[in-house]
């Protein structure tokens, strides 16, 4: 394999790579190693990796997060086995002290010794404190890594304001974390505007406006003299340079960030004057056995680069090196999007405007806290921008920077009814135009795909930051028909209006009034009668329909599950899910449910939704089991049905002592409120008492996580075989305001999803996103709010449980036979055998002879 340096006498028969850090540039290096085939498992290359913090490289863009719900393992950026797939040697809580470079080698503090072919620098920076006395004090901290943050979180139990040093990236998503911790928030940056490097004055004072609005304080223009302490060393207050005090218990320093380069100075290699491992294009130092790479690397143009694409882009060149090919490092492109505190955020290319002759195209409105500016060349080239508040046109703009613009300037920043919007499509950008900047992908590769998850998988772009996901999507291949299926060509959404517009209670009616031509008068089919079927029950209240899905028609239109009001399994019989909301159950009814599954002999299972499921019922024991479950309180759990399922819980502050809310009584009362609703695909739910997430709420389609100001509302989250983490649509909300923006975001869903569409492929899918569905469900932007409340009293109104209404009606209770010509005769092909004290089924396939079902390898089954 070839490599930077030949191995010396020391080394293994194949050559050893020391890599010294592994945050997110150290793991993109390792990616980058196996994507080359520089792995042990290849037999190319020993790789040691020497980290210092005790856990695997994790998502520090992503930090703040860490408030909002995600766990620490959730911002992990290594697969699981990612480390044994490749053989790489991880060591945790073991970083580097010393380095030896005649020797070769690399001394760790545990005291063992590596010997090195090549050596990787990934050490990163660390945060620069302020050297202000009291700057050591109880209750200081740096905003850097997740054990700072979990000193915070601490900490702030027992504090009531926070002040954050800095108001650049990192020190407003410090302020953001404060507030959502529950403290009185102040900002203190000494530059005369907050995000000083990334926009302008007047996107400044847009972004000012808007934080102020949200209840943080913010001093610009002012620095931090002292931090002040009580008689025991805890912080009590900040003096400032205009000469005005601060009371705070709580400091957060976020004031920048230095290159670690101490490793590199105790060995000689060479170091700028203000601090970086001075590198070549190659991204190799002053020896050509050590490469450096991201925060603690002096490119060659002269930058040490604090954001994470340039680093990434390092990592791929020393990789690319390292393997025996030609690559260079030569600078990069410094473009951000970001949402600090729920304000778009955004700057690319020459945001500042100091080319030499350029103008600036300005729109700002202090109302609303939008600014844009577009920076124009003299021969109209586009030379970078700011969007503060409305950074939609971001993820087209900046691929074009250093193109003409197609269209004038001051049409793309107006607001409609001023001479613009012009929204430019992907169209208009050239095949090589960078669209993933995080992975340096072009639209000429992705265009070579057909869907996002290809997309994805195949060139990665769209998994970093997420800012180019909604331009990926315009580049792909889009369906001429949009049709629901051959019957309509209307979709759901569509269908759907038309229902709840002309008060069509009838699949028959709607296929002949508004079915494709060949259709109209026919019987449907399997895709288009359930999905009508849905439609209707989820309106039955608004259009007085009934809304029992098995009265008349409406029976026909179901699928097996809804049929039977149970699900099907696999052979033959049925399951039986009793709802249990919150999880919250009386011994009494666990009682009722043990002796019901004793009585039938059914298999039983707590599920990971906080219920318990019974296995194994014939067609005829169903309306028997459901009798004796109904006598007992016990209604539908809605487990065969696409509509709400579950909302799981934690206990919560009524006996955690870490819980701030009474996440088990929300979650009844959500569960009772939105049963039995109908929509596109099943609805998953969980409240959580505190940030720590026991109830994993990101992980359902709207999951809450209760906060010392109230509640956060996630939404769009899934697990199985695709994992989506839920989005914060809103924070600190009430009792109240959590209802009802729930209200509006489920029949928002019910009334704009596909078929089958569960709510994190829709928030994807949606024009606009999750930004589109904030506007129309927090903010009433197309005015729909009051009609998606009533709707939605008009369901939690007119809810019957199924099983109830069933057992106390003969006719109903007519369907539940196995033979139409001999109700009283049980499904003979039912059959279980014994299993851990329980049963199973029995699987034999009747075919002449009785066959038992074989395993791949031809053994029985049985």
């Amino acid at each position: 394999m070839p490599v930077s340096t030949p191995p010396t006498d020391h080394t293994a028969p194949v050559p050893t790579i020391v890599v010294v850090g592994h945050g997110m540039v150290g793991q993109r290096f390792l990616e980058a190693l196996a994507d080359r085939g520089l792995t042990a498992t290849a037999g190319t290359a020993r790789v040691v990796v020497l980290c210092e913090e005790p856990r695997a490289a994790y998502d520090r863009v992503q930090l703040t997060s860490y408030f909002t719900g995600r766990t620490p393992d959730e911002l992990s950026l290594a697969e699981p086995d990612f480390m044994d797939r490749h053989g790489f040697e991880l060591r945790l809580g073991d970083p580097a002290e010393s380095m030896d470079r005649e020797a070769r080698t690399v001394t760790a503090r545990s005291g063992e010794t590596f010997a090195y072919d090549t050596l990787v620098l990934a050490t990163g920076s660390y945060p620069f404190v302020p050297p202000v006395p009291g700057k050591d004090a109880v209750g200081c901290f740096v905003y850097r890594t997740i054990e700072d943050l979990l000193a915070i979180e601490e900490y702030a139990r027992t504090a009531t304001t926070g002040a954050v040093v800095g108001g650049g990236l990192l020190g407003l998503e410090a302020a953001g974390a404060l507030k959502g911790l529950g403290l009185d928030t102040h900002v203190v940056e000494f530059a005369p505007r907050l995000m000083p490097v990334q926009v302008d004055e007047g996107g400044g004072a847009a972004l000012l406006r808007t934080i102020e609005s949200m209840g943080l304080t913010v001093h610009t223009g002012v620095g931090t003299q002292e931090v002040t302490a009580g008689e025991d060393g805890a912080v009590t207050g900040m003096a400032l340079s205009d000469g005005s005090s601060l009371a705070t218990d709580l400091v957060v320093f976020s004031a920048g960030v230095r290159p670690r380069d101490q490793l590199a100075r105790d060995c000689g290699l060479a170091v700028g004057p203000r601090g970086g491992v001075i590198v070549d294009e190659e991204c190799r130092t002053s020896d050509p056995s050590v490469f450096a790479i991201g925060e603690c690397a002096l490119a060659s143009d002269g930058r040490v680069y604090g954001l994470v694409v340039p680093g990434y882009e390092m990592a791929q060149t020393a990789a690319e090196v390292i393997a025996g090919r030609t690559a260079a490092f030569t600078g990069a492109d410094l473009s951000t999007k970001l949402k600090l505190l729920g304000v778009d955020v955004a700057s690319f290319g020459d945001a500042h405007g100091t080319a030499e002759g350029c103008l600036d195209v300005v729109y700002a409105d202090s109302r609303t806290g939008v600014y844009k500016k577009l920076v124009i060349g003299r021969d109209g080239t586009l030379l970078g921008g700011v969007l503060v508040g409305d950074a939609e046109q971001y993820g087209t703009l900046r691929p074009m920077t250093g193109t003409v613009l197609p269209v004038a300037p001051e049409q793309l920043v107006l607001p409609a009814g001023a001479g613009g919007p012009v929204t430019l499509g992907p169209s208009a950008l050239p095949d090589d135009a960078v669209i993933c900047s995080c992975h340096n992908v072009t639209k000429g590769s992705i265009c070579e795909h057909s869907t996002l998850p290809e997309v994805k998988k195949c060139t990665k772009a769209g998994t970093g930051c997420g800012s180019c996901v909604k331009v990926i999507g315009q580049l792909l291949p889009q369906s001429q028909d949009k049709g629901l299926c051959g019957c309509f060509s209307q979709t759901r959404s569509e269908l759907y209006e038309i229902v709840r517009t002309l008060g069509i209670a009838s699949y028959a009616q709607l296929l002949d009034s508004h079915g494709r031509e060949a259709a109209r008068g026919g019987d449907g089919c399997e895709i288009c009668k359930p999905t009508v079927g849905s439609i209707i029950a989820s309106l039955a209240p608004t259009l007085g329909a009934s809304g029992y899905v098995l009265d008349g028609e409406q029976a026909a239109l179901q699928d097996t599950n809804d049929h039977f009001l149970a699900n099907l399994q696999r052979n033959g019989s049925y399951s039986i899910v009793p709802r249990i909301p919150g999880g919250e159950i009386t011994p009494e009814k666990l009682i009722v449910i043990g002796e019901v599954a004793r009585d039938f002999g059914l298999y039983t299972k707590i599920t990971g939704g906080q219920r318990i499921d019974m296995f194994g019922a014939r067609v005829d024991q169903l309306p028997l089991i459901w009798t004796r479950l109904v006598d007992a309180g016990f209604e539908s759990g809605h487990a065969y049905g696409k509509s709400l399922r579950t909302v799981k819980s934690c206990v919560g502050r009524t006996w955690c002592r870490y819980g701030v809310q009474d996440s088990v009584r929300m979650a009844i009362d959500l569960e009772l409120r939105y049963r039995g609703l109908r929509s596109p695909h099943k609805l998953k739910s969980a409240v959580s008492g505190c940030a720590r997430e026991c109830a994993e709420a990101r992980g359902k389609d709207f999951g809450i996580i209760a906060t010392a100001g109230g509640w956060n509302l996630y939404v769009g989250g899934n697990g199985g075989a695709e994992p989506r983490h839920a989005d914060l649509l809103a924070q600190d909300l009430s009792d109240a305001e959590l209802v009802r923006l729930i209200d509006r975001f489920l029949m928002f869903y019910i009334r704009t999803a596909d078929r089958l569409e569960r709510t994190s492929t829709w928030l994807d899918r949606i024009e606009g996103g999750l930004d589109h569905v904030r506007d129309v469900v927090v903010h009433d932007s197309l005015g729909l709010c009051e009609e998606l409340e009533r709707m939605m009293a008009d369901h939690v109104a007119g809810y019957r449980d199924e099983w109830a209404e069933t057992i106390n009606d003969p006719e109903r209770l007519r369907r539940f036979v196995t033979f139409v010509n001999a109700p009283d005769a049980p499904d003979p092909s039912v059959r279980f055998v014994p299993e851990r004290d329980q049963v199973k089924p029995d699987l034999e396939i009747l075919a002449g002879p009785v066959l038992p079902v074989r395993t791949l390898e031809g053994t029985s089954s049985r």
